[in-house]
């Protein structure tokens, strides 16, 4: 792979310790890592890029989505439920899909984030219907050429147990395990600047058992995986949690060995303050959703509170269901404004929310090798244009949440040159997207 070269950039978000911001600056790119960072740097055979007039940022992350879901937006019905209606009228749409379905839905969210700016994507994927596999998604993303971090979700509890989901879509506990083994096994790559990682992840408190829960956490400690799950994200959330386990989900997590560094949980909008106190005590992260938690009327979930505690945060964009969006640019516009609707103006400012779509998430995600752009960490970069319509007139070109682009000019993952001029390098899109056209009408008319 030859060197590439960033030259002149307008301006650098760095995301380091002492939070500098060079202009003006080249950065160059070798064998997947940022090799250097100054001026006028000289690179004999490099590939240049020019990048007068970019903001450079570290490739965004984000840690929380579900693939499947981008062929099911705006469903009529689902538009304005909370979350346990939502559900109840997705389910049996979601069991009509198969491997195709869950591959096709997968390039399509997986390139609507690189567009945004992401360069390192988890996914949540918990129902498996028709033969479909969580090969199925990771298929995806090695022809993208995004990082990828997918969990192998699960869900136990039918509806005549109790559960929410129908029972057709739910799996044996023994087979749910032995499958998470073998995909960590078949994927997970440990190593620094992996592609792949895999975390084990049985959907939330109401769809799996006590022991399932237990019996995963035992499993991805001895595989040395991360694990995920939902947990508090509305007020029937907590209700389900008191009415059934007898207590709140964050003592429930607790109970059963989710808590801890290789564990984070999506949404928590619900935690209440000796939860945020376990959280930040065990490092236990968060992946904060704030367009969907708007878009379910779900809350506004308590992230000052949780990063003045010290508790890790990450942003994710949830499915493309409850959000109908996968853009994180916008995610980070979101956490900002609602901390500001309710703490004041001064509760989050731009660059800390940029900060928790970059160096957070790389963070809550256990990857020390990425989401700063810093000599040695891996190429993962994102540049957007500050020269058009949305930038004109900003006096700070760091400021992108407050005034600038939603979408990449050039977007580089280990390297590697994913989107150039604003158009996917690696993917015929507009062949994609008439497949997942096609796709949702079939759902649609059954």
């Amino acid at each position: 792979m030859p060197d590439i070269l960033l030259r002149a950039a307008a301006h650098v978000l760095t995301m380091d310790d002492a939070g500098s911001e060079p202009a003006d600056t080249d950065i160059l790119l070798r064998d997947g890592v940022i090799a250097a960072i100054g001026r006028d740097l000289h690179a004999p055979g490099a590939e240049i890029v020019q990048a007068r007039g970019c903001l450079v940022t570290p490739g965004l992350v984000n840690t929380h989505h579900h693939l499947f879901q981008t062929l099911t937006r705006a469903v009529p019905g689902a538009q304005d439920a909370a979350l346990f209606g939502w559900l109840r009228t997705l389910y049996p749409v979601w069991a009509r899909m198969g491997p195709e379905e869950l591959r096709v839905s997968a390039l399509t969210g997986l390139a609507e984030l690189a567009l945004s700016g992401c360069t390192l994507s988890s996914d949540h994927l918990y129902l498996y219907p028709n033969g479909a596999r969580l090969d199925d998604t990771i298929d995806a993303a090695r022809e993208i050429g995004l990082r990828f971090h997918p969990t192998r979700g699960a869900m136990s509890i039918g509806e005549s147990a109790g559960g929410l989901p129908p029972d057709s879509l739910v799996e044996d506990e023994a087979a749910i395990l032995e499958d998470c083994i073998r995909v960590v096994d078949a994927f997970h790559d440990a190593a620094p600047g992996a592609m792949i990682r895999v975390g084990i992840a049985p959907c939330s408190p109401f769809s799996v058992s006590r022991a399932l829960m237990r019996d995963a956490a035992l499993l991805a400690r001895d595989k040395g995986v991360m694990l995920h799950t939902h947990l508090a994200e509305n007020d029937e959330d907590v209700a389900y949690s008191r009415a059934t386990f007898g207590c709140r989900p964050g003592e429930y997590a607790e109970e059963l060995g989710w808590t801890g560094p290789d564990v984070w949980h999506a949404h928590c909008v619900r935690l209440d303050a000796p939860e945020i106190d376990l959280f930040a005590r065990t490092r236990t992260g968060i992946a904060h959703c704030p367009c969907s938690n708007c878009r379910l009327g779900s809350g506004i979930a308590p992230v000052r509170a949780l990063r003045d505690a010290g508790v890790p945060v990450g942003l994710g964009v949830d499915g493309s269901a409850s959000n109908d969006a996968g853009n994180l640019v916008a995610e980070a516009r979101m956490a900002m404004l609602l901390q500001r609707v309710a703490h004041g103006p001064g509760a989050m400012s731009a660059r800390e929310a940029l900060r928790l779509t970059t160096r957070g998430g790389a963070e809550v995600l256990g990857r020390d090798d990425l989401g700063q752009v810093v000599p040695g960490m891996r190429a993962d970069l994102a540049l957007w244009d500050l020269t058009g319509a949305e930038s004109a007139g900003s006096w700070d070109p760091a400021a992108l949440l407050l005034a600038g682009p939603m979408r990449v000019r050039d977007l580089f993952v280990e390297g590697r040159q994913v989107v150039r001029d604003g158009h996917l390098a690696t993917l015929d899109l507009p062949r994609v997207l008439e497949r997942q056209r096609d796709l949702a009408r079939g759902l649609a008319r059954a």
